[in-house]
């Protein structure tokens, strides 16, 4: 795995902390139990339930190895590095499509928080790489699929 440093938000570490402990707890308990219950039924050389809930097992154990590096690498981003002025991660963004006059609002996260369907967008994507260190009245242009998009900074807000 990289030892490329990953930006979250303080949501972000608590997500990432909360989804670290219930997989460790409650998901690997759910799984163990899986395991024994599959043991009662014989022979595990042939055993299908066994095979399935030891592949599970596996697979849980390198999620929560992923998640745990992830914290091991993160740095958090905290409200003093955060700017009022400029485009930074932890703010909130309003754009404006100049083509289509239409408005998003966003949530800049880094690149393991993105989540687009809930607001959220990397610092590492296009759009997020084209508005970081812009401030309000700032238009960009974002290069698309569809040709390029030029977006206007309506507000900034600290959340």
């Amino acid at each position: 795995m990289q030892n490329k440093e990953i930006v979250l938000t303080q949501e972000g570490l608590k997500k990432l902390q909360e989804e670290i402990e219930r997989l460790s707890t409650a998901e690997r308990e759910a799984v163990a139990e899986r395991i024994r219950e599959a043991r009662d039924f014989g022979d595990i050389s042939e055993n299908s339930e066994y095979d399935a809930a030891k592949n599970d097992q596996a697979m849980l154990e390198h999620r929560i190895g992923q998640l745990e590096e992830k914290l091991r690498r993160a740095r958090v981003i905290k409200e003093s590095e955060i700017s009022r002025d400029k485009v930074s991660v932890g703010v909130t963004v309003t754009l404006r499509d100049l083509d289509y006059e239409e408005d998003f609002t966003y949530q800049l996260v880094g690149s393991a928080e993105a989540d687009p369907s809930n607001h959220k967008l990397s610092n590492e994507s296009p759009v997020g790489q084209a508005i970081l260190g812009k401030a309000v009245g700032d238009t960009v242009t974002v290069p698309a699929p569809i040709g390029s998009v030029r977006y206007e900074v309506l507000s900034i807000e600290v959340v």
